[in-house]
This record gives structure tokens, sequence and C-alpha cells, in this order.
């Protein structure tokens, strides 16, 4: 029964074009080894080494996206300097194109600012982007920001379609927040 229920769980990974799949904790260093595993499997694909590089740097900066904002987090004490956020990562074929998906919780006062941004990235297009860029490299950061404005917005410059995002309500305070890019 056990080996049934995961191979038919692997089935239908497979047949979604799924290739690299984590859910979990992650942390700088669980990042960097899946990170890893994800180029090796990517170039022994032989895929053009354009497409590794925007499919590994959405997934990094989707990655880090979830260690910073998740609102699911273990940590450890100020000795240990150790912090752990919950969150899953998939990346899959899908009509000849990569796309990417991450998804995590977060704090329900956080979404309309997060939403609002995700919009006005997603009904750009490209040169509104490449322009919205620049504008914001030369803007000071927000006080509460750790980087996710360029974040999202380097997700977008290499995203090949518009990107997909959704919320969806856990509790009074919480929401899955999900976000899908094309390459």
């Amino acid at each position: 029964m056990l080996a049934a229920r995961y191979q038919a769980f692997k089935s239908m990974m497979d047949e979604q074009g799924i290739i690299f799949s984590f859910s979990g904790y992650l942390s700088e260093g669980v990042l960097y080894s899946l990170g890893e595993a994800l180029r090796h499997k990517m170039t022994l694909e032989e895929t053009d080494v354009t497409t590794v590089k925007k499919v590994f740097s959405v997934f990094v900066e989707q990655s880090q996206n979830i260690i910073r904002y998740s609102a699911d987090k273990v940590s450890g004490s100020a000795e240990q300097g150790v912090e752990l956020s919950s969150g899953m990562v998939t990346i899959g074929r899908e009509d000849g194109h990569f796309y990417i998906v991450c998804a995590n919780s977060m704090r329900s006062e956080q979404v309309d600012r997060l939403r609002t941004r995700l919009e006005t990235l997603r009904n750009m297009d490209k040169d509104e982007i490449k322009a919205y860029y620049r504008e914001q490299l030369r803007e000071a950061p927000e006080d509460s920001s750790r980087g996710g404005t360029i974040g999202l917005i380097e997700i977008a410059r290499r995203a090949s379609a518009p990107i997909e995002f959704d919320f969806q309500p856990i509790d009074s305070e919480t929401e899955f927040f999900c976000l899908r890019v094309s390459i």
C-alpha cells in the first residue's frame, strides 16, 4: 500500500512534467544544495545555457522570498543563528517551456501590498518592466523590505509570459500564497 501510494504520487508529478520539487523547511544552505542539483539536472539534459540561467535565477529569487517572508518559521537560539522557513518550490516542463512555482504561508496583513505589486508587474509589457526595474534601482528600499521589490521585478523580467499568482486564506491571520513563472 505504501509503495503504491507514493508511486501514484510520483506518476502524477511525472504527468504534470515536474522535474524538481521540494516541500519543507528552507535555509540558505538548503537553497544552495538544491540549486546545485537543479543546475546539474538541467545541464545533463543539455538545456541551453540561457534557459538554465533564467530558470536558476527565478528559482533562487522565489526560494529567497520563501526564506524571507514565509509565516511558517522555526528558529534556534541567538547563538545557533538558525532560522528555517517553510514553503515549496516546483519546477516542471509544459508545452516546451519550463515553469517554476513557489508557495508558502504569509501573514494576511501583507497580502494586499504583495497583490498590488504582482498585479502591477503582470500588467506590464517587457519594456515597461525594464524601465520600472531601472527606476526601482534608483529608489531607496522601503524600511520593511528585504529585497522583495527588486526580486519580484527580476522574476518578471525573466518570465516568458505574465506571472500567475493566487492567495488562499488559511485562517484569520494567514494566507497561502502561490506564484507561477513560465520561462
